[in-house]
This record gives C-alpha cells, sequence and structure tokens, in this order.
C-alpha cells in the first residue's frame, strides 16, 4: 500500500514562485511506486487547492485556471486521519493523508506558522519543527544562537523599521562602525530578495529603504572581505546527522542573486515583484554556477563540517537544510552565514557526490519525518485529568449562573 504523500508548496510568500518550481522538481522525482504524491498549492491569498494539473509548471501562468479545475480545499483532523476537505458544497473529502511534505519558501510558511498548523491537528510532517523553523529563518534569532554557542558569526547591527522611521541617526552611526562595505538583509526573507552591499553612506540609505519594503527586522553585516562563498546541506535530526557534499557559489555579484540563483537569463539586482520564470529555465538553485566539490583543503573542509553540524544541532533542526558559509581567502576564516531549514531545490545537487540522488533524498527525508513524529507522540502532551472539574464548588468562579446572560 502506498503512502499519501501530501506536497504542500506556494503560500504567502515573496518566495513563493521560487516555492513552486522546488516543489515540482521534488514531485517529479518522487517513487511514485512507494507514494501517492497529492500537491497542496496555497495561493497567495491564502487558499488551498488541490488537483493533479497542479503538477504542470504552464498552469501557475493562470491562476484564474486552477481556481476553476481544481478543488478549494481545506487540511484538518477526522476522527483518526488527516484529510482534505472540498469548502464548497457539497463538502466532501478529497483524499486522506499519511504525511505531509512542506516545500515553502518564506515568511508566513517556512517560518514556523504553517509547521505550527500541522503541529496542531497533529498530521506527521517532513522537516524542522516550529521552534527550529522560526530560528532558522529569523536571520537575527540564528545569529544570536549561533554566537551563543561560539560559532564563528560576522560583526552584524539590527533594528526594527520603527526605530529606523522615528530616529535613523543611532542606528547609521552604529553600522558606520562596522565600517563600509556592509551587507543590509530584511531579517526573514531569502533567496536574496532587498538584499543590498552597501560602499557608503548614500548607497546604505537606499539599500535600507529597500530592506525595509520586506521586513520589519532588518540585519546589516559587516561585508566579508576576498569572499569565497560555500556551501553545505546537513540531514538528519537532534540524535544524528550525515553531511553533504560543498559546493564554491559563482557568482560576478558581491553576493548571490536572486537572478543567479533562478532566472539564468537575467542581469542586476531583482527589485520589487517577480514573474516565474518559464519552463525551459525553471530549474531553481540546481542551475547556479557552482564548483562541486569546492576546492577546499582537508583541514577546512572537515572544519566547515564540523560547525555545519554543530549550527544544525543547536537550532533543533530535521530534514534536510542547507548552510551557507563565507570564506576570507586571504586570512583562511572561515564565517557561517545561514541556514535554509527548506532548501531551494532541496539541495539534492549536494548529495549527488555522495551516492545519494533526489529520489534517495526524498525517500530519507520522509523517512525522517515518520521518525520524528513518532518521537512526538511518544511524549506527554497533555493530561487526562480536568483540573476545572469541581473548580466552581471550591470557590475558583461563581458558577456559570454568574456569567449567564453576559457573553455576547
Amino acid at each position: 500500500m502506498k503512502i499519501k504523500v501530501g506536497v504542500i508548496f506556494g503560500g504567502e510568500s515573496v518566495e513563493h514562485e521560487v516555492s513552486i518550481i522546488s516543489a515540482l522538481q521534488a514531485i517529479n522525482k518522487m517513487d511514485k511506486d512507494k507514494y501517492d504524491v497529492i500537491p497542496i498549492y496555497i495561493t497567495k491569498d491564502g487558499e488551498w487547492y488541490t488537483g493533479y494539473m497542479l503538477n504542470d509548471i504552464e498552469v501557475y501562468q493562470d491562476i484564474s485556471l486552477i481556481k476553476r479545475y481544481s478543488s478549494n480545499v481545506v487540511l484538518y483532523r477526522y476522527k483518526n486521519s488527516y484529510v482534505l476537505q472540498k469548502k464548497k458544497f457539497p463538502k466532501s473529502i478529497v483524499t486522506d493523508l499519511d504525511i505531509v511534505f512542506p516545500i515553502v519558501h518564506g515568511t508566513n510558511v517556512e517560518d514556523g506558522a504553517l509547521q505550527g498548523y500541522l503541529q496542531t491537528i497533529g498530521v506527521p510532517f517532513v522537516g524542522s519543527d516550529v521552534y527550529s523553523s522560526v530560528v532558522g529563518q529569523d536571520k537575527v534569532y540564528m545569529k544570536a544562537i549561533w554566537e551563543e554557542a561560539k560559532l564563528p558569526v560576522t560583526d552584524y547591527v539590527w533594528f526594527y523599521d520603527f526605530q529606523y522611521n522615528q530616529d535613523s541617526e543611532p542606528i547609521i552611526k552604529q553600522i558606520e562602525n562596522l565600517k563600509y562595505p556592509v551587507i543590509i538583509k530584511p531579517a526573514t526573507t531569502g533567496s536574496s530578495i532587498g538584499i543590498s552591499v552597501c560602499n557608503n553612506y548614500d548607497e546604505l540609505i537606499e539599500g535600507i529603504e529597500d530592506a525595509i519594503q520586506y521586513d520589519k527586522k532588518i540585519l546589516v553585516e559587516k561585508l566579508v572581505p576576498n569572499v569565497k562563498e560555500v556551501n553545505i546541506a546537513v540531514m538528519g535530526n537532534y540524535e544524528y546527522q550525515k553531511v553533504s557534499g560543498i559546493e564554491e557559489v559563482l557568482s560576478t555579484n558581491d553576493f548571490l542573486t536572486y537572478n543567479d540563483k533562478y532566472i539564468s537569463s537575467g542581469k542586476g539586482k531583482i527589485k520589487g515583484s517577480y514573474k516565474i520564470p518559464n519552463k525551459s529555465s525553471s530549474k531553481g538553485m540546481a542551475s547556479t554556477n557552482r564548483k562541486l566539490p569546492a576546492d577546499l583543503s582537508d583541514k577546512m573542509r572537515s572544519q566547515i563540517e564540523e560547525i555545519a553540524i554543530k549550527a544544525f544541532k543547536v537550532l533543533g533542526s530535521s530534514g534536510n537544510c542547507r548552510i551557507d558559509f563565507l570564506i576570507d581567502k586571504k586570512s583562511n576564516k572561515v564565517y557561517i552565514n545561514e541556514i535554509n531549514s527548506i532548501p531551494g531545490s532541496l539541495a539534492f545537487y549536494l548529495w549527488e557526490c555522495k551516492g545519494i540522488n533526489f529520489t534517495k533524498l526524498l525517500d530519507d527525508m520522509i523517512s525522517i519525518g515518520i521518525k520524528s513524529y513518532k518521537k512526538r507522540v511518544c511524549k506527554t502532551h497533555s493530561f487526562e485529568t480536568n483540573i476545572l472539574k469541581g473548580f466552581a464548588d471550591n470557590g475558583g468562579v461563581k458558577g456559570i449562573k454568574g456569567v449567564k446572560g453576559k457573553i455576547r
């Protein structure tokens, strides 16, 4: 009997289209002899749809087709099952699910919001839990935790948008104490959206104003000189971990832009809205220019692997996460940059040199999700005893008569 896997993607996020690319790549590579894969698409206005037409990337050019021919559904727990039910009459059940596989990117979905809903209804799911998803998405939380764990992070400053709008002078002074150049990032977005490298005051002001469009919390870091960017993936949970190969990312820019990652023909920095790439160019992070394996000494390779595992564990991550590093080529100093709890293309290309193809990677991730669920349900989360029983008789409240008629 096949395992029914609901793959959730999309959502109200500036990385909505990136999520579609990653999810459809994964759906295409799942073992259909082992899994019955059900696509679950969340629109930008928060509506959930399912239907096999969602497996075709071309349908996302016209969302009205999806709304017309797919089933608008809700996911909830029904008796001892997890089901997708139609929202409109007749409210019939479309299918039940055994496990959910979120392949989502960015705010409102990857940041613990979706994971919280899945955990609340109790459905097994793949990937990090609520806590590690939150800190994995928020670069400020992430850096603070890693700093406390004595992991090497760059010097940084962070602030809220309202603080900057009320009085920008002390914030700018703090940033300039880092010394130019600096890099500005919205704290909770990904795919390099809203990121700017600033070499002077004018560029700093422009960069902050751009980043504030995407987030209320802004991170500013000292730019690593002579930088080499390398990435590694870690798979497992808090008990065990294994590492992928290490890639060196090649870009003509100061940082890997959205264009570098997802639009093969694009040039320059992306600002504002963007559209899904056409079918021929929708390879996601898998199409980025890279050197794999990265040109590293054995000592540095071991150092990066050790830091990556520690960073994964200290955040309580689970599933398959990509962790990005920055290396100062002159001093050979390594800095951990950020973790991607649900990386673009699921970082499948990093595992191929370890003999793990995309299909096997997905299978391993689902297995970890099932094991994590079994461990979670074994823990005590509630008590059978109802402490409210007899509470009124003991003087705790005046009883239901005292509030009758007061509730509107």
